[in-house]
């Protein structure tokens, strides 16, 4: 789990080699290789507690649980990236369709795709793999440098 705020000026993305050791097989797979992982079998596709969603690989913000919705797909689905600037999208015709795929914009993570079935009001589902996310729950929030995201779960 990151150990201090994220900053893109302090993150530096680990060489492969190290990305091996430190990441699971299918974490590598999905972040690295652009795999995706099996719907329904991943760690966050149900998860309903309050927090955040970071790279697995660089701590970089990605998502909320404010924004996470049930789509009955199987993965974590949300209407709107927490901060949009961290999220790319790039065209991807691998499935023989054009597909917009999300990757982090400072480890150039593999994250999902987006598609425009969404609920209201954005009309967008950000379909991400469990694999290439880490949760970090509201109370762990301002201990591991994301104190500036505890806001969004203000009444």
């Amino acid at each position: 789990m990151p150990s201090s705020a994220w900053s893109p000026e302090s993150f530096q993305k680990p060489i492969d080699n190290t990305l091996k050791q430190t990441l699971t097989a299918t974490q590598y797979k999905v972040t690295q290789k652009d795999d995706t992982e099996r719907p329904f079998e991943n760690d966050y596709w149900d998860n309903i507690k309050e927090g955040i969603y970071v790279d697995i690989v660089s701590g970089e913000p990605l998502f909320s649980s404010t924004h996470k919705y049930k789509s009955g797909t199987g993965w974590p689905s949300f209407t709107e990236a927490l901060e949009s600037n961290n999220v790319t999208q790039h065209v991807d015709h691998k499935l023989f369709s054009k597909r917009t795929e999300l990757r982090s914009k400072h480890a150039d993570s593999h994250l999902g795709h987006l598609f425009p079935d969404g609920p209201a009001p954005s009309g967008l589902r950000y379909c991400i793999n469990s694999a290439s996310l880490l949760f970090v729950p509201k109370t762990k929030m301002n201990d591991l440098g994301y104190g500036d995201y505890l806001s969004l779960f203000e009444e």
